[in-house]
């Protein structure tokens, strides 16, 4: 290991942001059919926003999803052509992909095995059109 390496901060990711149009209906989504916990819901109403964090583990032990709803939103986010996706590990991505399609999500990729890879993908949306992957490694 160099120098510069042995000197870095103890750095880990711990949340990334989302700005959904309906938080209630994002909530639902992500707490009842994705399975997360909310941890903390902030108002603030000089900025015009709530805040509100959901994940499977509490914020100081994992990477967690930051749902940012702004007051005076515009009808429809950019998403902008750089954004990819969110990833959620799973152990059985068929079965999972069976149960949410009993809640009506939409998939954009039908769960299969990636073209020369090494786990069995699908794609689904979120409310506001936010593309989450699901993955199961081959076994």
């Amino acid at each position: 290991m160099n120098e510069t390496a042995k000197q870095l901060p103890d750095f880990r990711l711990d949340h990334t942001m989302l700005r959904v149009k309906d938080l209630e209906r994002s909530l639902d989504f992500y707490t009842r059919i994705l399975g997360m916990k909310v941890h903390r819901k902030t108002e603030y109403p000089e900025g015009r926003f709530t805040n509100t964090f959901v994940g499977y583990v509490g914020e100081d032990e994992g990477t967690n999803l930051e749902l940012t709803y702004n007051w005076d939103q515009p009808e429809e986010y950019n998403k902008g052509n750089a954004w990819g996706h969110l990833a959620l590990k799973v152990t059985d991505v068929y079965a999972a992909s069976a149960y949410l399609k009993e809640q009506g999500v939409e998939f954009t990729k039908e769960p299969s095995p990636m073209k020369n890879g090494t786990r069995i993908l699908a794609f689904i949306k979120d409310p506001d059109g936010y593309v989450i992957e699901l993955n199961e490694p081959l076994s």
